[in-house]
């Protein structure tokens, strides 16, 4: 008895660098000059993007969540990252940050240095992240994080 199996090829997908356009952070959820160059976006079978985002010296992040939670990997300079209510933290290349779903926290470079980091989150229902309201000078500076 002979039988014939059928193969399927399935290609890999590769996204050529340079073929995706830097976008600037938008000033409504940035403070100071951001540039964000997309990696990834989620496919069919998967929920999680990604982008390289470099903060420029004293740029960072307004507040703001993800419903399931972001991890990033600093790949260039000094930066700082903060759950509201708990101590910022200095981060730097190599070190990856695990921020748990629904915390309130910002990231972004320290007050001389540029940063660079991947950052990766995940959509639940279509969306990553619910932006909220600025993070102030004080709080950047390492003052107080309660802002409501």
């Amino acid at each position: 008895m002979n039988m014939v199996v059928a193969a399927t090829v399935v290609s890999v997908s590769i996204a050529r660098a340079g073929t995706q356009p830097s976008q600037k952070g938008p000033a409504e959820y940035f403070t100071g000059s951001v540039r964000i160059d997309p990696l990834f976006q989620p496919k069919e079978s998967t929920r999680a993007s990604g982008a390289y985002v470099t903060f420029e010296a004293g740029a960072r992040t307004a507040w703001h969540t993800h419903p399931l939670g972001q991890n990033l990997i600093v790949t260039a300079g000094v930066g700082r990252v903060q759950i509201e209510g708990a101590p910022m933290e200095e981060i730097r290349p190599g070190d990856v940050v695990w921020i748990p779903p629904g915390q309130r926290h910002w990231h972004g470079a320290s007050p001389t240095t540029a940063m660079t980091h991947i950052a990766i989150q995940e959509q639940l229902n279509g969306k990553v992240v619910e932006w909220m309201e600025k993070v102030t000078d004080e709080q950047y500076a390492g003052g107080s994080t309660r802002s409501r």
